[in-house]
């Protein structure tokens, strides 16, 4: 039977997630490739934000059960300024930089698709508060999926310049991919019992739809092999740690803040 702490860990791996790609969308603020897409990549950037606070609205209530009655659960402030690289679990793919535009694009694409079919599992999840979740986030993820496949295709079909950068982003960040799909004895454990998805079982159908949009993009799927993982333990890039000094820099100046 999956631990407590096994179902905090999961929950902190979606909120991580989703709190560390909305901090690097962030950063394109002001900086869109034009007014209307700065405006949609910053939406996107809040969607992520406001997914990654339910996560970690429920990771306390997990916390707070674990203690006792008595306990209380880290806020969601504690969670995302309290804590060190180490203790994040997010996808090591989330905390990649920017790059250009085709680079932020590839990244989201890849997130995008995946998220989407992970979060059609989650809603059928027999943990409850999963489910209710990642079905309101499903809708959100619907349409995120959607505006970074039109993206692919617009530069991987436009100019010789935006195809070379799109390609480019793709076969940069395909090592970071698999990582979405490989398996842990948390992600086993709860998804024998139904909480959480199958990840590898993803694959096939995520593999089909980066192949279609690629296609349609006249861009080539990277074949390589060999990916990186670490992230769900709690092993990162030096990036996240860059990353966590400008985005905690308040809350650590100043602990308990509040606007």
């Amino acid at each position: 039977m999956a631990s407590d702490q096994q179902l905090l860990d999961y929950v902190l791996r979606l909120a991580d997630s989703d709190l560390i790609l909305a901090q690097r969308l962030g950063e394109w603020v002001g900086h869109g490739p034009v007014l209307e897409e700065d405006i949609a990549l910053t939406n996107v950037g809040l969607d992520l934000l406001g997914q990654a606070r339910l996560w970690f609205a429920y990771a306390g209530e997990i916390e707070a059960r674990e203690v006792g009655s008595s306990g209380v659960g880290r806020s969601e402030d504690e969670f995302a300024f309290m804590r060190e690289g180490g203790g994040f679990r997010n996808l090591l793919l989330a905390e990649q930089p920017n790059g250009n535009y085709a680079d932020t694009t590839a990244r989201q694409f890849y997130f995008d698709v995946w998220h989407e079919l992970l979060l059609r599992n989650l809603a059928v999840s027999r943990d409850r508060r999963i489910a209710e979740i990642a079905a309101k986030a499903l809708k959100e993820v619907m349409y995120h999926a959607e505006r970074s496949a039109d993206w692919v295709i617009r530069l991987g079909d436009g100019t010789e310049l935006s195809h070379t950068r799109m390609q480019s982003g793709i076969d940069d960040l395909w090592m970071y991919t698999g990582e979405m799909f490989a398996a842990d004895d948390t992600d086993l454990a709860l998804a024998a019992e139904g909480v959480a998805a199958d990840v590898g079982a993803l694959l096939p159908a995520w593999r089909d739809r980066v192949a279609a949009v690629l296609d349609l993009a006249t861009l080539t799927m990277p074949s390589a092999a060999w990916m990186q993982r670490g992230g769900k333990q709690g092993v990162h890039s030096e990036h996240l740690g860059h990353l966590l000094a400008e985005m905690q820099s308040l809350q650590r100046a100043h602990p308990g803040a509040q606007w």
